[in-house]
């Protein structure tokens, strides 16, 4: 018997591992057969709340991850690149889409598992082009998905015999709340519904768990999944929280309502299942369908409300990065180029404040070590990196058109500029990597080679802003300025690297607080020497 325990323990486990497997696979497949643009599909077609449940379908189809999706757009709430309600309609979104995964289980092609995972791998290692290893990918999760289900189905065989697991699905029959308990407890531990809901497609196929049972569990699988978001938010901006809470209520509202109508419910879906002729799995993926698509279809018009309600529970102000330009209209690349070279100069100077911010929130990171810093720093990049896409894109088609050779000079310090301001994101991004490491190592700076960063910190940010400004003023005495900022920092750079060898022949500092403080201080040179590109940018025009 203990033998049987064992076993059945080990094909559960083994199988639930190679489930989640598949799943992820799959999910990474298609998202490279997609061209990865799941985050400009978010942030393009969230115009109102209902094209936000369009796209918040489509990108988890995508990503086969409802949570995936969710932690993706708290990601973005929290950036600034979406509001509120728009946040609200992809997570609704999303809980129809993760509903896919269910339909494909239902799908009796079991037999076959092992042959589709033969094809993925022959795709994937026999062929060196991208796309044919992304279908591979896919094929490849595919399979290891109905595999994992398979070793899942034979691990649970056993339970049939086990008298307290009859009873365990009679109290469940009896008592839905215990239901959702169970179902939003082992997705919580297991981090993913569709496994749960696949789990929960083989007991009621095996006719271990029956469908009365069954519906109440695959409510709390929906209340379940809504945690890894609550997770992603936790330590993030107001923003994030309020689009996590609204999930959870989401889900939590969604339930009341079908376990009020459980009865009703139950009998639909019997009727379904029975004048469709469908096997246990497709009735379970249909009455999951039908529960995340209704669930929706009530809650959608209350939008507004929602994003009120969780504004109420989660008050404050929220600083939010935009990521999104603010000047570049692409009408006056058309009707005046004058204009939008203007435009174009307006967003770089939004682009270099970012960096001045960032590069303040990184030294914080140095000193504090507080993760507010590193979340703020990070997004500061990120929309850095995107101004840069938006702005060089925006610049390009104005090359093509017809200015004046002042113009035509300004056009190129600009994209210069763009670039320098990139280079300065990510200099102050691989500044917060180092504290990372630092701190994962356990690596201590003595007070000295903090005191040495401060000043060097402060130089630079002042180099940074003044660059800024002088662009912003076409003045020269500011730009050159910034050079003799640049002299002091490089002269700073030297003596600080030789100080700390000296500290460290002493013994006072590691070989690991070296690194850290040297690639720190290197760091900070070369931001130095990018602001110096754009002062001298602004000296040559004034020439």
């Amino acid at each position: 018997m203990e033998f049987d325990i064992q076993k059945m323990i080990f094909e559960f486990l083994g199988g639930l591992g190679i489930f989640l497997f598949g799943i992820k696979l799959m999910g990474e497949g298609l998202q490279k057969s997609a061209g990865d643009k799941l985050r400009d599909i978010l942030d393009r077609f969230t115009t109102n709340p209902i094209m936000g449940i369009l796209a918040g379908i489509i990108v988890t189809v995508l990503i086969q991850s409802s949570s995936g999706t969710t932690v993706l757009t708290v990601g973005l709430v929290s950036a600034g690149f979406m509001t509120l309600r728009q946040a609200i309609g992809v997570i609704m979104g999303a809980n129809i889409g993760t509903t896919i995964t269910a339909f494909i289980i239902g799908i009796e092609i079991k037999e076959y598992a092992l042959p589709i995972i033969f094809l993925g791998a022959v795709l994937l290692f026999f062929f060196k082009n991208k796309k044919v290893n992304s279908v591979g990918q896919i094929f490849f999760g595919f399979g290891a998905l109905f595999f994992g289900l398979n070793l899942m189905g034979d691990g649970m065989k056993p339970l049939r015999s086990l008298e307290t697991f009859h009873d365990l699905t009679v109290s469940m029959s009896e008592q839905p709340l215990l239901g959702v308990l169970i179902g939003t407890v082992f997705t919580i531990i297991v981090q993913s519904s569709s496994a749960t809901i696949g789990i929960l497609q083989e007991l009621h196929a095996q006719g271990l768990v029956d469908l009365r049972a069954a519906l109440p569990v695959l409510f709390g699988d929906n209340i379940g999944t809504t945690i890894t978001a609550v997770l992603a938010s936790l330590g993030a901006t107001v923003a994030a929280r309020r689009a996590a809470l609204t999930h959870v209520i989401f889900n939590l509202v969604g339930t009341a309502i079908f376990l009020i109508i459980l009865p009703l419910f139950t009998s639909i879906i019997e009727a379904i299942s029975m004048n469709m002729n469908l096997n246990e799995q497709m009735t379970i993926a249909f009455a999951h369908g039908i529960f995340n698509t209704t669930n929706t279809l009530i809650q959608a018009p209350f939008i507004a409300g929602l994003a009120w309600l969780v504004t109420k529970i989660i008050p404050g102000e929220d600083f939010a990065i935009e990521y999104k330009p603010k000047h570049l209209d692409p009408i006056f690349v058309e009707q005046s180029p004058s204009i939008a070279l203007g435009q174009a100069k307006e967003e770089v100077l939004r682009m270099g404040n970012f960096a001045s911010v960032g590069l303040e929130e990184a030294k914080q990171y140095v000193f504090t070590t507080d993760r507010k810093h590193l979340e703020t720093t990070k997004q500061l990049e990120d929309a850095i990196n995107n101004l840069d896409r938006k702005i060089t894109d925006y610049l390009v088609l104005l090359s093509a058109k017809d200015m004046s050779k002042v113009d035509s000079e300004q056009h190129s310090i600009l994209m210069d500029t763009v670039r320098d301001i990139e280079r300065i994101g990510d200099h102050f991004e691989n500044v917060v990597e180092l504290v990372d490491y630092q701190m994962a190592n356990k690596v201590t700076l003595t007070q000295q080679a903090y005191d040495d960063l401060n000043e060097m910190f402060d130089l630079a940010i002042e180099a940074v802003k003044t660059s800024m400004k002088a662009l912003d003023e076409n003045d020269a005495s500011l730009a050159s300025k910034v050079l003799s900022i640049e002299e002091k920092i490089d002269k700073l750079e030297r003596t600080n690297r030789k100080k700390h060898i000296l500290r460290i022949n002493e013994g006072i500092c590691t070989g690991q607080a070296g690194i850290v403080f040297v690639d720190i201080i290197s760091n900070i040179e070369r931001i130095s020497d990018h602001c110096v590109n754009i002062a001298e940018t602004v000296l040559e025009a004034r020439k």
